[in-house]
């Protein structure tokens, strides 16, 4: 994903900042938001930024920005 794009991006709900994990430090490409506990997708380099695309983070979750 272009840098510049993430550079742009905030969380849909909150407005808050997201962090971009992906492989192999994740499962899987995701933008993170801290805030929010909710991880959006990331889809053949496009993010997905719908809530109902969302997946709530639990608490057993790693930090943001764990590597």
């Amino acid at each position: 994903m272009d840098t510049r794009l993430l550079e742009l991006l905030v969380c849909p709900i909150c407005k808050g900042p997201l962090d971009y994990q992906r492989p192999p430090h994740a499962e899987r490409a995701e933008l993170i938001c801290s805030a929010d506990r909710l991880a959006f997708p990331v889809r053949d380099g496009l993010p997905v930024m719908l809530e109902s695309e969302a997946r709530q983070l639990d608490e057993n979750s790693p930090a943001v920005g764990a590597k």
